[in-house]
């Protein structure tokens, strides 16, 4: 489905895997997972699927190589575990796995943060986005309002874009 027109190409509806990291969500009560597929589905791209995950090295790479091989994801789009306390793993497991870095990405969300937002807590604030097996993936800290901010200032207006380029080569 066409949904609109960015940096002269009509972009396309992208595939989306929604993965939420944390030892106390569940799918009824994860406010930022319900987030992310509400304004997903607003821009008319496609939730496939959403899971609660706990905040586990071995459960959260089994999860992205899973949603990283199927035919009908595009991106995955992670919340939380992105803390700097020693039970946050999100960030150094994705990281591991990456073919490219979006460094770009954790930039301008801190930089955003800081200005927008939280102040000086947001050098703690830890973002990641990159590219495995021609799938984006974008990490984002588990509060609502980080959400909100990656989502709207950042992921959003570029979605389409990032898919066409990681899949281009492809074609």
């Amino acid at each position: 489905m066409i949904v609109k027109h960015t940096h002269g190409k009509q972009a396309l509806s992208v595939r989306c895997f929604i993965l939420t990291v944390s030892d106390t969500r569940t799918l009824e009560n994860d406010k930022s997972g319900h987030l992310i597929q509400s304004l997903l589905e607003e821009k008319q791209h496609k939730v496939v699927d959403r899971l609660v995950i706990p905040d586990e090295a071995s459960i959260i790479r089994q999860h992205v190589l899973e949603g990283c091989s199927r035919s009908d994801v595009d991106v995955i789009l992670m919340t939380g575990g992105t803390g700097i306390s020693g039970r946050d793993v999100t960030i150094e497991t994705i990281k591991d796995m990456l073919d490219k870095e979006i460094t770009g990405f954790g930039e301008l969300f801190r930089m955003l943060s800081y200005t927008e937002d939280i102040g000086s807590p947001a050098m703690m604030s830890r973002a990641l986005a990159g590219v495995y097996s021609h799938v984006a993936i974008f990490a984002m800290p588990g509060s609502t309002g980080a959400v909100k901010l990656a989502m709207n200032k950042l992921i959003l207006p570029e979605l389409s874009h990032v898919v066409h380029e990681i899949t281009k080569d492809l074609e």
